[in-house]
C-alpha cells in the first residue's frame, strides 16, 4: 500500500510506533544496529549528509562552501535550510547537544578513537602508572 492510500489514522499509528521504538534505543551501538537493519547504507549516508549540511548552515557557512565541501546540490541545501528555519526544531536541538558533547570531548583532549593508546592510558591510569609518572617528568 502506498503512502497516499493510507488513512490518517494508519499514518499516525505507524509514525507513533516508529517514534516509540526509536526512543527505546539506549546506546550508540543499539542505534547503529537498528538503523543498519532498517536502512540501506546509501540511505544512511544521505541522511548523514543532510545533518552535515544543517551543521554547516548553523556554523554560518554559505551555500557555495557547502556545495564544494560535500559535493551536494543547492536544492538539498535549500531544503535543509527550510527545515532548520521552519521545522520543529529537531535539527537545531540535536546539533546543539552534539556540539556541546563534542566540545567537552575535545576540551578533555580525549581522542576520537576509543582504541588509541592515549585513550586507553587515560581510561585505565593504574595500568599505566609507571609510564604516566615517567611522562609527567
Amino acid at each position: 500500500m502506498k503512502y497516499n492510500e493510507l488513512s490518517e489514522f494508519e499514518k499516525k499509528k505507524y509514525l507513533g510506533e516508529f517514534y516509540s521504538m526509536i526512543s527505546l534505543l539506549r546506546t550508540r551501538e543499539e542505534v547503529k544496529r537498528f538503523f543498519k537493519d532498517l536502512l540501506t547504507l546509501s540511505e544512511v549516508v544521505m541522511i548523514s549528509r543532510r545533518i552535515q549540511v544543517a551543521r554547516m548552515l548553523l556554523a554560518g557557512m554559505g551555500y557555495d562552501e557547502i556545495k564544494a565541501k560535500l559535493k551536494i546540490g543547492g536544492s538539498t541545501i535549500n531544503n535543509v535550510e527550510k527545515w532548520l528555519n521552519n521545522g520543529f526544531g529537531g535539527y537545531k536541538e540535536i546539533i546543539k547537544r552534539y556540539n556541546k558533547k563534542d566540545a567537552k570531548r575535545k576540551a578533555k583532549n580525549i581522542p576520537a578513537s576509543p582504541f588509541s593508546l592515549e585513550h586507553i592510558r587515560r581510561k585505565y591510569p593504574l595500568h599505566f602508572l609507571l609510564l604516566n609518572l615517567l611522562k609527567k617528568k
